[in-house]
């Protein structure tokens, strides 16, 4: 059984995809259906919806997230986002490290902690991106990999309370593929154990870790009973009606 010390989370990434119509039935129908009172959303339009979404939320359990943040306060950084302009804005969360920023830009480890650091330095909580490609995993370095992008980040950042780690094998984003129950489990149990050793058993006994990759309105209470699965990120099913059945999954 999961752990209910620690409040079930769904975030969903719209990525870059939708517009004001789209991102407006999204919020509607979040407004308007019943959502599981114990669980945390947050929502990830893109950001130049991010302020309609804020205006028009109408749930206390909903909150809004930005999918990418600067590590600097202002200045010549065209295209960047200040974490300062995502407050202004109604945002209270970021999403940072996904595998999409780390293999298409080409955000390195060092830039993703930096990036996690300045966010919530400034009042902004993060959810925190870690996994391993195809051939990673075939290469039995899946705890590797996510041991060295979190160490990264514990290296700068020293107190968890305002992080979740989002699990997202980069295999599965995407692809229809999904990590077994059983396989997400255990990754998230070697992902703890980690934490436990670079910012101790108390502070990583806490942080919730979430699982992403191809979750979906079918799948998702299927990791219901798993103790160190404690929500998901989702992707593409957070654009549809579904979502809000990832939401009340643990109902």
């Amino acid at each position: 059984m999961y752990n209910k010390a620690r409040t079930f989370f769904v975030g969903g990434n719209f990525k870059m995809n939708g517009s004001l119509e789209s991102v407006k039935s999204i919020v509607d129908r979040l407004n308007e259906s019943k959502l599981a009172a114990s669980t945390e959303v947050v929502i990830a339009p893109p950001a130049p919806y991010l302020y309609w979404a804020a205006q028009n939320n109408k749930k206390s359990q909903v909150f809004i997230a930005a999918q990418n943040s600067y590590d600097k306060a202002s200045g010549a950084y065209t295209g960047e986002i200040s974490v300062n302009c995502l407050k202004d804005v109604g945002a209270t969360w970021v999403i940072l490290g996904h595998s999409e920023r780390r293999t298409i830009l080409k955000e390195t480890d060092e830039m993703v902690a930096s990036k996690t650091k300045f966010a919530l330095d400034n009042g902004v909580k993060v959810i925190l991106c870690i996994g391993e490609t195809l051939e990673e995993r075939k290469a039995g370095i899946t705890l590797e990999v996510c041991a060295r992008q979190l160490d990264a980040v514990s290296s700068k950042v020293s107190d968890w309370s305002d992080v979740v780690v989002a699990y997202e094998p980069v295999w599965a984003i995407g692809t229809g593929l999904a990590a077994t129950p059983e396989d997400a489990e255990e990754t998230h149990v070697g992902i703890r154990k980690h934490l436990a050793s670079t910012i101790g058993a108390e502070q990583a006994e806490k942080v919730r870790i979430l699982y992403g990759g191809s979750v979906n309105g079918k799948n998702a209470n299927t990791f219901k009973d798993k103790a160190n699965i404690d929500g998901f990120l989702v992707g593409g099913a957070s654009l549809k009606p579904e979502f809000v059945d990832i939401i009340n999954s643990r109902e």
